[in-house]
This record gives C-alpha cells, structure tokens and sequence, in this order.
C-alpha cells in the first residue's frame, strides 16, 4: 500500500525566510524540513557547534598532546565502510602533520569480525603501540579494551554508535551518544567525532606552543569529513549540513584530495558540479567495496595518498570491486525474492532471510534493497566461521532496530552471540541452528512494536508546483542546496498528460508532459514500458546539460495511471 502525503510547514516559518529574500518555494521546502529563519541556512564553518561541548574531547586532546610530545606510538583501529575509511584518513592525516607517530589497523571483517574484539587486540600488539585509537568503533567493544589493558596498552574510543548497557573501561571515550554528553548534535558521523577530535588537539598543542609557525589548516579534511557523512546515511542535521557543505565547496573549488578527485573520475563524475548524490551513490560504493570484498586498507590507502597517480590506480581498483560487489549484489537480490515468493505471499511484519551461499559483504545491501521493495524490517544473513552466521539489518520508520535486538536478546536469553547499531541498522551474530528461532523472535517483537499503519508505504512531496513555478532558475537554486537523510531533496507532485514517449538507452523512457498548456521534458529511469495518456507523477526538477546548454528536466519517482 502506499499513500502520497504533502509535508507540512509553519507559515509564519515560509514568512520570514520569503522576507528574507528566499524564494517562495525554496521557503516552503526549508520550513518543512524544520529551518524557521534564513540563519538555518547559513554555512559559515563559524557555525558548527564549539569541540569543547563534545564530552571528553578536550580530555582526550589532551592525552594525544603528551603522547605526541613524548613521541608514543599512535595505532587507529578503523572500521571497515566508508565511515571508518574516512575517519582513519583523517587521523592518519592530522596526527600526522601535527607530529604524530602514526598508523593504522583495519580488521578484515570476515576474519575478525566488527569492532576492537580480543583477537584485533592481539593483532595489534604486533605493531609495539603505547595507545589505541578507534574510529567508528569500539563503544561497544567492552571484552576487546579489557583485552588491551591485560597487554598493558590504553585504548581511546572515538565513535558515534549506540552504547549497550556497559561502557568499555577505557581511557577515554569521545561519543556524542554516550551518557551524559550534551553535545547537541547525536547525529554526528564517525568521521564527524574524528574531526572534532582533531580541532580539539589542534587548540591543544596550539596552547602549548607546539606550531612554531603556523597550526595545520583542518579545513582541507573536510571533503573527507563530507564523504563519511553522506556515505554512513546519518541524519543531515544544522551541523551536518554545514560539514558536507564545506567538503562539497573545497571539491568543486578544485581543492579536493588526491584520493577523493580520482574516485570522481574513475566514477565519471564531474567534481566542479560535485553534489551529496555523487558522494552517497558513486563514491561511497567505491570505497565501501574495499572492505564488502576485500580489505579496506585499500581504501585508505586511496584516501590519503598525496600523488594523484597512485591515488588513481587505487581508485580504478576499487571501480573493479564494485563492479564485482553488483554482480554479486544482483545474484543474492534475486535469489532474496525467489526465497520470498516461495515461502510465503505475506512477508508478515519482517523478513529474516538465510542462504549459506550468500556473501557477508554484500547482505548489509541486500536488507537494504528487501527492505525497500518490502517496506519491512529486514535481515539477511550469511554464514560466517564456526558455526555462526552474521546477519545485517535495515529497519522502516518506527521501528528503532537496535532497540528491536535488545528486547530479543533479553526475550530469549543466548539466542543473540552479539549485536550492535542504530535505529535504522543493525547487525548480528547467531548460531547457524538457531536462525529459525531468531526469525520467529523478531517477527514476534516487530509485531509488538509496529502497526499496521506504520507498514504502509508514505511517499511525502513539497506539494505541487504551478507550472510558471517549473524553472530552470529554481532546479539550479535546488542543486546548489545539500540534501540527504533527514533533510530530503525536494519532490513535487502533478497530473501531467503523456504528450510523447520513447524509449533511450535499454530502459529508460524519454518523456514530453503536458500541464497547464505548458511541455516538459522528463526521464523515467528504468521502465521501458509504455505509460497511459494521464499519469499522476511525483517528480523532482533537474538541471539537463547537453552540448554546453542546460535546460530544465523533470525526473520522475513515481507515477500511477489517471483514468481519461
């Protein structure tokens, strides 16, 4: 079922900002997005919310400070997506121009699994560090710290996942979800906290006297900062939106770095006209397809390199893994739906699937797509070592997925090895024989947490446009602002006619819609069939460039028939 629903905004909110010069429909679109006033839409780094107000930030700083000066050894532990990836760069970088001995660990996933376990530990101990710094990891890594202190080494957890019940013993934690820290913003990625950190020691070793001439400019980490955040789907909130909006100005600008242009280029791409879309849909894949298929390190190694032709090598090798991470992808998607089909017509409140041949680099993706076609929380599993299996989940508005595995564990005692995540992804480890178990028990608590309403399918738009209001000036205005999860890019709805259609490239139709005696081009991606006379469409307004001229482009979301 779907329904379409209109966003609602304040008008006294449209008001102002229309007051303030903005656009009628750029005012409307902000207000129901939660901005009230012009300043919302300011995006001065002078904004971005104070590192002192991040608990333990300056502690921490402080700790790396007198580590750098009694040059201790430094080791980051990363996580192993495009979140981990640049949060590592960006402390291999900055610790590094402000003196740091400096390097990095990135566990092979399917060997040592997520997060600072005993045995990455033990692999670190390898490499003679005095301090453990994690990266998007390690809130919940309470056996692994203990592990590091019993070998005499101090672990600093950055990271911006949920904390369960017990903290690590740490020796200190920067996390803008731990208890008690009031950091207004809990959406910050874990290259985001990385980057606070950074500022932090910065203003430490500033204070000491530390840079004789001039401190390291943290502002060239941003584009960094802006793919780690676009790329880990965490909420554009204020001060999000101001960290992707700088890393997209030094990108367009020509400022970007070695490894970031070449991700662009080998995902044909053009940087100057760089966009939130290009970093979530063309480059985080590229990056994430180091650690879904191999090892991340090759990531890293793309995002810190300081020569552009090494970067490039780099980067045209992890084309090739995403390439191979589709082909996979599309296998396991078919092989989900065939499953499905099977078993039964109604997937019930969640789907749980399981195929031992299915890859557990790629099923994170897979709940994702099952969970987009389905409208369900979804988990895919696939086998991993010694009888386990790890699972990867994606949940639906109204289900808080972490949450959902907590009551299951509690419900059903042992039943979960160890879980972890947010509201909107999880994953887990269980015991091969117990996956039927545990897709009962989540059925059974997704059924207590969810309504019937909450599995209908919403598809929310900005209204409809007049079709004088249909410019090119306002798809420009549009494509200049930053979209993304939680601040959604702008979606329209309207009753057109089918003036003309015709299919281009193997599936794509190019359309002419007819409304209010006016004719616009649009594109319907993926659908080669025909489309009747009358469609109501929700679509979005594009800026079409062809041989050095632009023109206004509708694409198209959805569309259901009209009668005549």
């Amino acid at each position: 079922m779907r329904s379409i629903v209109a966003r609602s905004f304040q008008k006294e909110a449209v008001q102002s900002m229309a007051d303030g010069g903005i656009d009628p429909v750029l005012a409307r679109i902000y207000a129901s997005r939660g901005i009230l006033c012009p300043d919302g839409l300011e995006y001065a780094t002078q904004r971005l919310i104070p590192f002192d107000e991040l608990k333990n930030a300056s502690l921490m700083a402080t700790i790396l400070a007198d580590a750098i000066l009694e040059r201790k050894r430094i080791l980051i532990v990363a996580d192993y997506d495009s979140d981990g990836a640049t949060a590592c760069a960006v402390g291999m970088l900055a610790l590094a121009e402000m003196g740091a001995d400096v390097d990095y660990l990135v566990p092979n996933r399917f060997e040592y699994g997520y997060g600072l376990t005993p045995e990455i530990v033990r692999l670190a101990k390898t490499k003679h560090p005095d301090f453990i710094v994690t990266v998007d990891n390690g809130i919940a890594s309470v056996e692994g710290v203990l592990e590091a202190k019993r070998l005499g080494i101090p672990v600093l957890v950055t990271d911006h996942h949920l904390p369960g019940e017990a903290l690590p013993e740490a020796l200190a934690i920067v996390n803008p979800n731990q208890p008690g820290c009031a950091f207004p913003s809990k959406n910050l990625a874990g290259v985001g906290v990385m980057f606070y950190l950074m500022l932090a020691l910065r203003s430490e070793l500033r204070k000491r006297g530390h840079f004789p001439d001039r401190a390291p400019n943290l502002a060239t980490l941003l584009d960094l900062v802006a793919l780690g955040t676009v790329a880990d789907v965490v909420r554009l909130d204020d001060n999000n939106r101001i960290l992707v909006y700088q890393g997209l100005k030094r990108i367009r600008e020509g400022k970007a770095r070695p490894g970031i242009h070449a991700l662009f280029s080998v995902s044909k791409r053009d940087p100057g006209k760089a966009s939130a879309f290009d970093l979530g849909f063309m480059l985080g894949p590229r990056l994430n397809a180091a650690g879904r298929l191999e090892d991340m390190a090759l990531g890293i190694a793309c995002l810190v390199s300081c020569e552009a032709d090494r970067a490039l090598e780099i980067a045209r090798k992890l084309d090739g893994l995403n390439r191979e991470r589709k082909s996979i992808e599309s296998q396991m998607q078919d092989e989900a739906h065939h499953l499905l089909e099977s078993v039964k017509e109604d997937p019930g409140y969640s789907i749980s699937l399981f195929d031992p041949a299915w890859h557990q680099g790629v099923i994170g993706i897979l709940a994702s797509r099952i969970r987009e076609k389905y409208h369900r929380p979804a988990f895919a599993f696939a086998r991993a070592m010694d009888g386990e299996i790890k699972g990867s989940g994606r949940s639906i508005s109204g289900l808080h997925l972490r949450d959902a595995l907590d009551l299951v564990s509690k419900r059903h005692p042992g039943l979960i090895l160890k879980f972890g995540g947010h509201a909107q992804a999880a994953g887990l480890s269980l015991l091969e024989a117990d996956f039927e178990q545990f897709a009962s028990a989540f059925e059974e608590t997704a059924r207590g947490l969810l309504s019937e309403s909450d599995l209908e399918r919403i598809l929310e738009t900005d209204g409809s446009l007049a079709a004088n209001e249909m410019t090119l000036e306002l798809a420009r205005k549009i494509d200049a602002q930053v979209w993304g999860q939680g601040f959604p890019e702008p979606s329209f709805e309207g009753r057109f006619t089918v003036e003309n259609q015709r299919i281009v490239g193997e599936n794509h139709l190019k359309l002419k819609l007819g409304i209010e005696g006016r004719i616009f081009d649009a594109m319907l991606f993926f659908h080669a069939g025909p489309l009747p006379a009358k469609i109501h469409a929700i679509y979005s307004l594009a800026v079409n460039e062809y041989n050095g001229s632009a023109s206004l482009q509708l694409t198209i979301r959805h569309w259901e028939g009209m009668g005549s």
